[in-house]
This record gives C-alpha cells, structure tokens and sequence, in this order.
C-alpha cells in the first residue's frame, strides 16, 4: 500500500479525453427508458470496479444514491461535502453513507442516508436498481443505488455534512466528451482517475475520484 501524495486534483495534467465515444442519446436518458433499461439490463461489464487501496482500515459496506431528477431535461442530484470531514472532505458526492446494521439492504442505506444528509423524503423517489459495488481507495465497498426523483422534492441539507447540493444535466455526464483522464505518480505511487468538470454558473463542479467512476460505469451500462 502506498500513501498517496497531497495534490490538489485540478492541477493535475489531463492526458487524455474520451471524444472518440458516443453519447448516450437523448431518447435513453428519459425517465421512461431508464425504466425500461433496469427491467431488461443489458449484458455488460463496469469499467472501473477498484481503486488502489491508500487507506489502511477494514473494509466498509456502503450505498449512493445515484438519483436523476425527472425534469424536462433529467438531471443528476449532487453534493459537496463540507471541509471539515474526516475523509473524502470538500469533494462533490452522490448522497450516501455507511451502511447501518438496521439497513435490510443498499436501497435502504441509500434512501436513509439521502434523507439524512440532505432531507430527501423517499416518497419522492422511485428506485430503479443497483450498478455493480465500487471500491473506493479508502476502503469502502460502495453499492450506486440507481434512482428517479420527483422534482417536486424539497432539500434541507445538514450543514454538518453537504455544503452544497446541486444539479447537473444527465445529458452532459453520459457524453464522453466531457469525461477526462488524470494521472498522479510521486515516489512509487501511481493513480489514474476521470473528472468531468461542470461550469454551473460562476461555480465550477468538479466531478472526479469515485464519483466520477460510479458515473462512468453508468454510461457504459446505458450505452451497451
């Protein structure tokens, strides 16, 4: 295991970005054919299933809510975590968490935590399925609960832990000419992560690290 270097993720160099791949097409990124996806999966496989590991501590069971907000244009609910946490601080997030004992399963971890980060009720959102578990390099085992959201919702986040919520066009995240390739080496330590930064105004989102890999896998999941 090797500690991985302090960096600041927008600095790092971009070698390459995936324009050559299609997009998914708009008529896939609707809320009824995201439903019809999920009741008739494809055969395919994740892209990005792993991180190298940089955190020495016992594996952690967890679920996201990767949840696409139903307006006219679907959107993809995101948040940014607040500086002060103990891992992943400050970084933009799917809402989500440690799986708790009373959890019967991911889709319960992902709509208890999603109500308690960010006040999202369950009865406006309608689950879908599940990608394959992503494992972070900080030792989570992390199930994307795939979801619709009513845009009737109401958000109260937890200043404790989002900073931020926000929305970004699902459009715009399963189109690879926006995902783009890090790399990081420093004294034997090697990653290569995706990014797919967002201009949401005057405020750049910076999509990248495990967030931006569940994100990845969905593409190549609607894309197969």
């Amino acid at each position: 295991m090797s500690k991985p270097p302090l960096f600041d993720p927008l600095q790092v160099p971009v070698i390459r970005v995936d324009q050559h791949l299609p997009a998914v097409s708009p008529d896939q990124l609707t809320p009824q054919a995201l439903v019809a996806r999920f009741a008739h999966p494809p055969l395919w496989e994740p892209e990005l299933v792993r991180e190298r590991r940089f955190m020495d501590r016992e594996p952690a069971h967890a679920a996201v809510l990767l949840g696409v907000v139903m307006r006219d244009q679907p959107t993809v609910l995101l948040t940014q975590r607040t500086a002060h946490l103990s891992t992943h601080s400050g970084q933009i997030a799917f809402a989500g968490g440690k799986s708790d004992p009373e959890d019967v399963d991911a889709a319960a971890t992902a709509l208890r935590e999603a109500h308690e980060e960010v006040g999202l009720e369950a009865r406006h959102v309608k689950v879908l399925g599940q990608l394959p578990i992503y494992i972070t390099g900080s030792a989570f085992h992390v199930t994307p609960v795939v979801a619709l959201i009513s845009p009737d919702m109401a958000l109260q986040p937890n200043p404790f832990e989002v900073a931020h919520t926000f929305e970004v066009p699902l459009a715009f995240l399963m189109d690879p000419a926006n995902h783009r390739w890090h790399r990081v080496e420093h004294e034997g330590f090697h990653r290569e992560w995706l990014s797919m930064p967002y201009q949401d105004g005057a405020h750049l989102r910076f999509i990248w690290g495990a967030t931006a890999g569940m994100l990845r896998n969905f593409y190549r999941f609607l894309q197969a």
